[in-house]
């Protein structure tokens, strides 16, 4: 059954599982994508086992609480894959005193079952089970492109329902599944509860985003859509909205409903029809200064990287895009990625000097 969270104006909670239609869910789908650009996302676990969540987060905990010789062994490379330490990131440099206060792991496609990057020793006897809950993430992403492609109505001879799947698969992309930690911030630090930040704002800039969150870990604010000015404000006077990690009426299945939203990536590819919408995570304002730890894990879906990002042949696209049709610009999907990646990590690039840091990477 497709819900809405509660009130009106809320992010809506979307069953997938197979209880509606595919028609109707593909309509919600596309409501979400261009009203909110988040979507609470069910599927009773069938898609991916609650099991294989709950067993992700416990290896996330033991990576994160591996010594830190062990992490800097696998430290973020040109390619996105590793680990990157507290305050490595600044995703925000325009409102943030100090680099983001989190942690990252990010692992690429594996081939044949077999990471491509270095490991810890926390994580090398776990390689297939990584590979495989990539898999799971990988194959909810289809899944959801496929009901964009039917909610958008995308011509039968041009590929129909699976124009957008046929386009993630089959070849090497940037598809990257990340284990964040925002650990708690100790008395004894410089922190600064009224500047300080968990993760600045940004956008992602993949195709969709896959979050899984803990209950009891909240912190992720978005800036909706609706409530854009022309002048780009995410400082602390912009109208930051708290998002639950559990909506109304979701406390009570065994694991919070997956938090999907959508990337730079498929806001460009549908002329922005589709909202990549500002967010950031920040320090709960109940409980003790400094936070409790949060654990999130994030993956990110992205097109093969040859892929063309042509315009999408949807009259519902068409129309958005106005009388004479496009407005898209042609790029593949690497140089996309790149682009945001050199916004991202301007030291691990020589070439980028002169990017913007303007809305760029990473979730929550």
């Amino acid at each position: 059954m497709a819900t809405t969270n509660g009130r009106a104006g809320q992010i809506p909670v979307i069953d997938i599982s197979g209880s509606d239609p595919e028609v109707e869910i593909a309509k919600k789908l596309i409501d979400a994508a261009t009203t909110f650009g988040f979507v609470y996302i069910k599927s009773q676990g069938k898609d991916i086992p609650i099991e294989a969540i709950d067993r992700m987060f416990n290896l996330s905990k033991s990576f994160f609480s591996s010594p830190i010789e062990d992490k800097k062994r696998c430290t973020i490379a040109e390619n996105n894959r590793g680990w990157s330490g507290m305050h490595s990131e600044t995703l925000d440099p325009k409102s943030q005193r100090v680099g983001d206060f989190k942690e990252a792991m990010n692992f690429g496609e594996f081939v044949d079952g077999k990471a491509q990057q270095p490991l810890t020793p926390s994580l090398i006897d776990h390689e297939a089970e990584l590979d495989k809950f990539h898999k799971y993430c990988h194959d909810m992403m289809l899944k959801i492109l496929t009901l964009f492609a039917i909610g958008l109505q995308i011509d039968q001879e041009a590929g129909g329902s699976e124009w957008f799947s046929s386009r993630h698969q089959g070849g090497p992309s940037g598809c990257t599944l990340r284990l964040l930690h925002y650990p708690s911030i100790p008395s004894s630090s410089d922190y600064q509860p009224n500047v300080d930040i968990r993760a600045g704002a940004h956008s992602d800039y993949g195709s969709i985003t896959l979050l899984f969150q803990r209950p009891g870990q909240p912190g992720l604010e978005i800036i909706p859509p609706s409530s854009k000015t022309v002048e780009r404000n995410t400082g602390p006077t912009a109208p930051w909205t708290p998002v639950p990690v559990s909506p109304p009426g979701t406390e009570s299945d065994p694991s919070p409903p997956i938090l999907v939203n959508i990337g730079d990536l498929l806001s460009h590819w549908t002329n922005n029809l589709f909202k990549s919408t500002v967010h950031r995570v920040v320090f709960p304002k109940e409980g003790r200064l400094g936070g409790e730890d949060r654990y999130s894990i994030a993956y990110f879906g992205h097109p093969t990287g040859t892929t063309v990002l042509e315009p999408i042949p949807s009259p519902i696209v068409k129309v958005s895009s106005g009388v004479n049709g496009t407005g898209v610009k042609a790029m593949t999907a690497d140089e996309h990625l790149m682009s945001r990646l050199k916004a991202t990590y301007l030291g691990l690039y020589r070439d980028g000097e002169d990017e913007k840091n303007e809305e760029t990477t990473t979730t929550a």
